[in-house]
């Protein structure tokens, strides 16, 4: 069935129950929205700025939302894009152009104006829903954007003289559900790649992978209508909404926290009462080195009903789960792996009964096939290293418009990744690197997330990224880029003495002690940091020569 279906039945089953909260600890205020739409409570100034919506509203909502596009014609082969920072308006928004059989197209808030209109002209998109963070960029393109598409403001700022006004809208459109049939083959929602590769490719999905995304993660991490889940990525990216879909499968509460400082987690996890958190690798790693430093001391807050932490979108060192546990020795935690052409995390998934497993990526998840291939196709031996393959019913359809780059990936109903990996005796998958990341130096493959992992072990190594610098007589060699802790001084030299525990062609050749950037989902942005540091590399590779 679509996905559009679950929201119906659980505005009949839990109607007036809160589904969504808002919190912005950075924006004072407390705004409490009632089930009957806005009744708006006086704000207490000191208290952190805060909204709720019941199912009622949330469905309310979709259904006015669709009901206003299909009176600007939007049907079956439309395209709606949404550009918003997470807020209450964003899911609702995002369902109500599912329920005009449309394609919703969630866009990175981080996205130039450029960016945005590449991406609009790519995936073909008749409308655009915005916020008021965009104003500045969208009036950079919006006299050439506006001719061609509808652009609507949703914002409690003034609407800008380009756009139309969300709430006036949809203010008198009906809440009744519209009533289009929709199928499960029909295309459902367009992601865009993250672009650490290059320009972002539009990935197309139909109802059927959403829905099993929603199918996986209940299967994965047992929600139930009593947990309440703490979602703190972007919702423009599958990673994580999908993490929520398992609670919305089931009708739980969600809270979207609108920042990422360790005492913004643990308060909304304390306030909220929330039960299930998924972190980003850098969030957990500011958690744990609060509680050691002793800036935050984990009594001072009520975490008895955490019971699981997840991390997802890069690989985890085994030492942070390690330090992790030590705090939370009764969290369940689990590893999970995706990609956008997957829908998102779960098609491998390290499972919450496999903790002595830590380090591997995990097992098949829930309805999906996995295998490791060569450069042909074939399944290589149990132990060798070759490309991630994964077949499902969360596999993409394609990439939009782009038949030459889905014929590169999708074969046979198998989705080549580009990561590559390695199985080991008990059936457990170890990531070890990107394709195109794979250094070759001297003859020999190096994969920077192992060096990653072991460098990630040093006391004073709060983040790491290893990336090949182009070298005269080596071909390339592997620098390290290391983000020290907070009050912590490091030297080359104690890096260089801790890497003698790795086999001497892995270690680094150069180490380089500055920010490692990542983008919105904790991936490392190693095309930025080969574009900063290998130019001059090669400047002095060639001059050596």
């Amino acid at each position: 069935m679509p996905i559009t279906e679950i929201l119906e039945q659980n505005s009949k089953l839990y109607g007036d129950e809160v589904c969504l909260v808002e919190i912005n600890p950075a924006r004072k205020g407390k705004r409490q929205v009632s089930w009957r739409e806005f009744e708006l409570i006086e704000p207490e100034p000191s208290a952190t700025y805060r909204q709720e919506i019941t199912w009622n509203v949330f469905n309310e909502k979709a259904n006015r939302f669709a009901n206003l596009l299909i009176s600007r014609g939007i049907q079956k082969g439309n395209k709606v894009a949404i550009l918003l920072m997470n807020c209450l308006e964003w899911l609702p928004i995002y369902f109500g152009v599912l329920k005009t059989g449309a394609t919703v197209v969630p866009m990175n808030f981080r996205y130039t104006a450029s960016e945005i209109e590449y991406c609009l002209d790519l995936a073909e998109v008749d409308v655009l829903v915005f916020g008021p963070e965009f104003i500045d960029r969208l009036e950079e393109i919006a006299e050439t954007a506006g001719l061609r598409r509808m652009l609507i403001f949703q914002g409690h700022t003034d609407c800008p003289a380009f756009a139309e006004d969300y709430v006036e809208l949809t203010s008198n459109c009906s809440s009744r559900n519209p009533g289009i049939e929709i199928h499960d083959e029909d295309d459902a929602a367009i992601y865009f790649s993250s672009g650490t590769t290059g320009f972002p490719k539009a990935i197309l999905h139909n109802h059927t992978s959403l829905m099993h995304a929603c199918k996986t993660e209940q299967a994965h991490h047992g929600q139930t209508h009593d947990d309440v889940f703490l979602c703190i990525p972007p919702l423009y990216h599958t990673g994580a909404k999908m993490h929520w879909f398992g609670s919305f499968l089931v009708g739980g509460k969600a809270v979207l926290l609108k920042g990422t400082s360790p005492e913004y987690i643990l308060n909304a996890v304390s306030s909220e009462k929330c039960t299930i958190v998924w972190l980003l690798v850098p969030w957990t790693q500011d958690i744990l080195n609060a509680f050691d430093s002793g800036e935050l001391n984990p009594a001072d807050y009520q975490l008895d009903q955490w019971r699981l932490m997840h991390i997802g979108a890069q690989p985890v060192p085994q030492s942070l789960i390690h330090r992790w546990k030590q705090y939370f020795p009764h969290h369940q935690y689990d590893t999970n792996y995706g990609l956008s052409e997957s829908i998102g995390p779960g098609c491998v998934h390290l499972g919450v009964e496999n903790i002595h497993k830590v380090g591997a990526i995990g097992i098949p998840g829930y309805g999906w096939q996995v295998q490791i291939a060569d450069e042909t196709g074939k399944p290589v031996k149990q132990g060798d290293v070759g490309e991630l393959c994964v077949k499902g019913p969360g596999v993409m359809t394609c990439y939009y418009n782009n038949p030459e780059a889905t014929a590169e990936v999708l074969k046979d109903g198998w989705l080549f990744t580009g990561d590559m990996a390695r199985q080991d005796e008990d059936g457990f998958i170890f990531l070890v690197d990107r394709k195109k990341d794979v250094i070759i130096s001297g003859g020999e493959n190096l994969y920077p997330v192992q060096i990653e992992d072991f460098l990630s072990a040093h006391p004073d190594v709060k983040d790491v990224a290893v990336i090949g610098l182009p070298d005269q007589r080596l071909g390339e060699i592997a620098a390290a880029i290391i983000e020290v802790k907070k009050n912590h001084i490091c030297s080359e030299e104690s890096i260089m003495d801790f890497c003698q525990g790795l086999p001497r062609y892995k270690r680094p050749r150069k180490i380089i002690f500055a920010d490692v950037p990542r983008n919105p989902t904790g991936k490392i942005e190693k095309p930025k940091l080969r574009e900063i540091y290998g130019g001059a590399s090669l400047v002095a590779a060639q001059n050596e020569g």
